[in-house]
């Protein structure tokens, strides 16, 4: 039973925010201090390898609907709390992150897990969700093209070796629209039909965001439309930014078969409960459909700080290239990578201007690397 309620941590998270938003004021930022609590408590506690044991899909799944549909019930939290009171710029501002935070974690970590699913039912509540993010089409680009292409320059999760998250933010949230846009529009081509069908999910998405936003205005006006759209936005940002921790500058040859090591996982005690297992990454990219509470955790893999001392290290290019991701890489090239990927690697590591460590035969490791892991 401890097992499936150590779940609802993101449930608590979001109580937080509607807390809140229930108290009005000042209070409006006491959802985007819960990223404060989780970073801290991400960092200080151990690494958590353990299994779950949970065998019942209905009870581990009550979370996850709770984490995926919370955030559509925090954004109308914020809009009656703008009709209700007047707000100075600095509580719109904490409201606004608030939401944006949440719609991240838990929000898209409970999308990605329902749009994984199996069930109709499930996985449709879990694409249109994403409407949170100022997306609902991100699923598309993720099954199609990420989980084909992982560690392939193909990839736009994967981030070259040299590239700052300044860099790769923008490109990702762009391309994960534009790629989905495509392989909607080609889908419906091949069944005859325009590329721009009334079928094409984009129109949906419109549809939903006109409706939602017609419901903001009127409870909001304006100012509630902007900052619901711009938590919308940050929530989009963010989520993109955080592809770029699980798989940078790893490398795999086009056509190869992906193995677990193609995934940085981020073991964090706190993390994989309330990111529903999407850092405990790797074994989800052999069964994309296994769902979150029967994921193995990597215990092979290389260890990897909190995800969200990442993200701030990242801020700072030369900290997450010299404390975080070169010894990580190094280690990754000499142990985990196939002589092909070695080629890639060296290739990315020469164009970014890193350290060459394959120039000498003394930087190889004298056992040979583990390729099947």
């Amino acid at each position: 039973m401890i097992d499936y309620l150590k779940y609802y941590t993101a449930a608590l998270l979001l109580a937080a925010g509607f807390a809140g938003f229930a108290l009005g004021g000042d209070y409006l930022w006491l959802g985007f201090s819960t990223f404060a609590v989780v970073t801290f408590l991400d960092f200080v506690l151990p690494r958590d390898f353990s299994m779950r044991k949970m065998n019942s899909a209905f009870w581990a799944a009550i979370p996850v609907w709770i984490g995926s549909l919370g955030p559509i019930a925090m954004f109308l939290a914020f809009g009656w709390r703008m009709h209700i009171e007047e707000l100075n710029g600095m509580q719109l501002l904490g409201g606004t992150l608030s939401c944006g935070w949440l719609a991240l974690v838990p929000g898209i970590a409970a999308q990605h897990e329902m749009f994984h699913a199996r069930g109709t039912i499930t996985r449709t509540i879990g694409r249109y969700a994403q409407f949170t993010l100022l997306d609902g089409m991100r699923d598309i680009e993720h099954v199609v093209y990420h989980h084909i292409d992982v560690s392939t320059p193909h990839d736009l999760s994967t981030a070259p070796r040299g590239t700052s998250i300044y860099k790769f933010t923008p490109r990702a949230v762009w391309g994960t629209i534009s790629y989905a846009l495509k392989a909607e529009s080609e889908a419906l081509r091949k069944r005859g039909l325009s590329g721009w069908n009334w079928r094409h999910r984009v129109w949906k998405i419109v549809a939903i965001q006109l409706v939602f936003q017609s419901v903001i205005f009127a409870m909001a006006g304006w100012m509630g439309v902007f900052c619901v759209l711009s938590a919308m936005a940050i929530a989009k940002v963010w989520t993109e930014s955080f592809s770029y921790f699980q798989h940078y500058g790893q490398t795999r040859v086009p056509g190869t078969s992906v193995g677990r090591r193609h995934v940085w996982n981020h073991l964090g005690a706190i993390t994989r409960l309330v990111g529903f297992e999407l850092t405990n990454h790797a074994d989800h990219h052999m069964n994309s459909y296994q769902p979150y509470y029967k994921l193995v955790p990597h215990r092979e893999g290389i260890e990897m700080p909190s995800v969200f001392v990442c993200f701030l290290a990242a801020l700072i290019p030369p900290v997450w290239d010299e404390f975080i991701i070169k010894p990580a890489l190094k280690r990754w090239d000499m142990e985990y990578a196939t002589p092909g990927e070695r080629k890639l690697a060296r290739e990315q590591n020469l164009a970014a201007g890193w350290e060459d460590w394959f120039s000498t035969s003394e930087s190889w490791p004298v056992k040979g690397a583990r390729i099947g892991i």
